[in-house]
């Protein structure tokens, strides 16, 4: 997936895939299918040893990349994420990790520091995101005696039975707020929900008044609305190269199934629309490595087009994704409907992955509205 590696790049992705071959077989996920946090406390703590919660972070602030460029590292990670349809909540961790990076408050400095070392699990809580309408946000925030004053609820919101802070995003009169809130705090309500990943945990976060000081608000009142578009960049390029991963592992599974397989004499990959559909699924795979790929460079650059071909990479691959894998279960015939069998996992994977941080559609009318603004611009 990845061209001119440094070596320590490449370090760090064999360390984690290792790592991940070593801690979540999926034989064991299997196994952990009814378990309420679908992973052993270790087991996140010791992939954050590994650096996986700290690439977006500044140096100042404890965090580091091996490139330079945090975010493609990051998608490293994801890929093999994707590749062994690993557990743990990794695009939110980083997302609010990031948030709080160059943050001088107390609480925020002290949940930075948990989340670095894997003693605190961060959820996001996307309750306002720049495809809604105004009137559409499923959190809104408001002032009052100086608190602030979070209403509304929103899902999925992975590992919010396990998360020790929200980064809640809600709409307030003058634009998009972003506070951490502490997941003990009065009025905040999480009910777990039943996922398609069965490797993931999701819940349904409440928040009725709940009150936090000034200080909670990252950055200023009701001008979040870039700093949410940023999250929201960097979770989907995350989401984006785990699909890819999940894709590769899925599409590799089928075509030695195909070749293994006989019948009438012949294996299945002889077959001339065999042949074809796995011409196809090649192509949707290649070109996802490539989109994947340029959205992450594009926002570690910052360029002018990264929205953009978020947006692309987000919408492609979500759709392309569970299209592929949805063909992998068929080529397998009966077999790839079973849970025995490991190929449900990537399709699992891709499935929710198209759901986070906004759907393909939702991307395609963000790209849109993206197109019009720049029209009135010029």
């Amino acid at each position: 997936m990845w061209h001119d590696l440094t070596s320590d790049q490449q370090l760090l992705r064999d360390t984690t895939a290792r790592y991940l071959g070593d801690r979540a077989p999926l034989e064991g996920l299997r196994k952990l299918r009814d378990d309420p946090t679908g992973f052993e406390p270790d087991y996140w703590t010791g992939g954050t040893e590994l650096g996986w919660t700290m690439l977006l972070v500044s140096e100042d602030d404890g965090g580091g990349s091996v490139s330079g460029r945090g975010i493609v590292d990051l998608a490293m990670i994801a890929y093999e994420f994707g590749r062994h349809a690993a557990p743990g909540p990794l695009a939110d961790c980083n997302v609010v990790a990031r948030a709080l990076s160059g943050q001088k408050g107390g609480m925020q400095t002290e949940a930075l520091g948990e989340i670095l070392t894997g003693t605190a699990i961060a959820s996001c809580c996307l309750g306002a995101a720049p495809w809604q309408s105004g009137g559409a946000a499923a959190i809104t925030i408001g002032q009052d005696s100086g608190d602030v004053v979070i209403n509304g609820s929103v899902r999925p919101v992975e590992s919010a039975k396990q998360a020790g802070y929200f980064l809640v995003t809600g709409q307030s009169e003058s634009g998009m707020t972003q506070a951490l809130v502490p997941a003990s705090t009065a009025g905040v309500q999480v009910k777990a929900l039943k996922s398609i990943d069965v490797t993931r945990r999701f819940g349904a976060v409440t928040f009725d008044n709940v009150r936090v000081p000034a200080s909670a608000l990252i950055g200023d009142f009701g001008q979040a609305d870039e700093a949410v578009s940023r999250q929201i960049q960097l979770a989907a390029v995350i989401l984006s190269a785990e699909s890819v991963g999940a894709m590769d592992s899925a599409f590799d599974m089928t075509v030695d199934w195909a070749f293994d397989r006989y019948t009438f004499g012949r294996a299945l990959a002889s077959y001339q629309a065999l042949k074809h559909r796995f011409a196809d699924m090649k192509s949707w795979l290649e070109a996802s490595h490539a989109v994947s790929d340029a959205a992450a460079d594009a926002v570690a650059d910052d360029t002018p087009e990264a929205a953009e071909l978020v947006c692309a990479a987000k919408s492609y691959i979500g759709e392309q994704g569970v299209e592929l894998a949805q063909d992998c279960v068929q080529i397998h015939g009966g077999i790839g409907v079973t849970y025995e069998h490991d190929l449900h996992f990537f399709l699992r994977r891709v499935t929710l992955d198209r759901l986070l941080f906004g759907t393909p559609a939702e991307h395609r009318n963000w790209l849109a509205a993206m197109q019009i603004e720049k029209e009135y611009a010029a």
